[in-house]
């Protein structure tokens, strides 16, 4: 059964913009300042967003109505960008002090999502749709990690959430846990002495590079080969990329990931 994500959206936004409860909350807004019953608000809003209503009325109340009453008018057609720019300013730093950076709209986002939350939900809704794709293609590119051995718990949820990242376009992220990955299996899979030794040396937060070099030490203990050494180095360099330089590349995720995977089957192979 063929699933048409354009025509999921599309509906999406039909059903947002019918129930937009946008308008009426600004006509009310706008006439309850309008009359004089500003007031009333306070029992109707979370108090911060209140207290900011309440002051910029103070600051120019005709304009303040006149505003409120035009976003009634924009509110419906703008339903669904609104809120995805809601949900945006909520993922970046806002300078304080900058007017461009909140503009009347965040008020009803504030004061809707305090409530029933629906223009939240609706931008969720539409960005993961347009997730969907996009993460399709990426998964084609990848097969399962098939081993010998077992590994923890712990590896297995990092190498979950680095695909995953991966999947969803957080590139950088992907890097991160993809050797965060390697740290733990490599953890599990040292042999008790040389796991001791490790612990006390690096005092119990041996990061991927330490543990590497003491692989290359111990290379015949472990039964591991210049491959596993190799691939890991590589899944290594891209992590340190992520954390102290540059944000990746979808390419370059997708190698990191890649490579992790190869690692783990080298290193899990018995």
């Amino acid at each position: 059964m063929a699933i048409d994500i354009a025509s999921l959206e599309n509906q999406l936004v039909q059903m947002s913009a019918e129930s937009a409860p946008g308008p009426d909350f600004c006509q009310a807004i706008a006439e309850l300042a309008r009359t004089g019953r500003f007031a009333q608000l306070r029992e109707a809003l979370p108090a911060v967003v209140y207290d900011e209503l309440w002051n910029r009325y103070q600051q120019a109340p005709q304009a303040f109505v006149a505003s409120w009453r035009m976003l009634a008018v924009e509110m419906r057609q703008g339903f669904i960008q609104h809120a995805r720019q809601r949900l945006t300013s909520l993922t970046r730093i806002q300078r304080a002090g900058d007017d461009t950076a909140t503009p009347a709209w965040k008020d009803i986002q504030r004061a809707l999502d305090g409530q029933q939350n629906d223009l939240l939900r609706a931008a969720f809704a539409i960005e993961l749709l347009e997730l969907v794709e996009p993460a399709v293609l990426r998964a084609t590119h990848l097969r399962e990690c098939v081993v010998n051995a077992a590994s923890s718990e712990d590896a297995d949820r990092y190498l979950d959430e680095a695909t995953r990242c991966y999947f969803f376009g957080l590139y950088t992220a992907c890097a991160v846990m993809c050797r965060s990955v390697l740290e733990e299996a490599l953890k599990e899979k040292l042999p008790a002495q040389l796991g001791s030794h490790v612990l006390s040396r690096y005092r119990n937060g041996a990061t991927l590079g330490n543990l590497l070099h003491e692989v290359n030490k111990n290379m015949q203990m472990l039964g591991l080969n210049a491959d596993f050494t190799r691939v890991a180095n590589q899944v290594n360099d891209a992590g340190k990329k992520a954390v102290h330089q540059n944000l990746l590349t979808e390419d370059q995720a997708r190698i990191c990931l890649q490579n992790a995977r190869q690692a783990l089957q080298l290193l899990l192979r018995q």
